[in-house]
């Protein structure tokens, strides 16, 4: 029997947590994608607390206009730029069983640019 695209990705991304985990000194920049929106979070796994969030949906992104690609790059900023403030240089990137294609490159270029090193 065929997997359904979800069933796909929850392999590979339970794949790629297993090499990929988040600590104090080098938290997960997790991803989340949906039809419509773009979600990260910047996680620290072995305390268990997401050190902060940024989303598509945020007053300060969801006010512009643009292709989901270019929004996703404002996410990828918004995330840097909240994660500098609370004291984080370096993450590593989980882009949570999606190709790492379109809106979830971008996300992350978005992050690089505003100063995030992965």
């Amino acid at each position: 029997m065929a997997l359904s695209k979800n069933d796909r990705r929850q392999r590979i991304q339970n794949r790629i947590r297993k090499v990929v985990s988040g600590t104090e000194a080098r938290p997960r920049l997790s991803v989340f994608r949906s039809n419509k929106e773009i979600y990260a979070q910047i996680v620290d796994d072995v305390t268990g607390k997401t050190i902060s969030a940024a989303s598509s949906r945020d007053k300060d992104v969801s006010s512009t206009k643009g292709t989901k690609t270019e929004v996703a790059a404002l996410v990828g900023k918004s995330i840097a730029e909240k994660a500098l403030k609370a004291g984080v240089k370096t993450i590593s990137f989980d882009r949570g069983g999606y190709l790492y294609h379109g809106r979830v490159k971008s996300l992350a270029e978005g992050a690089r640019e505003a100063g995030l090193k992965f």
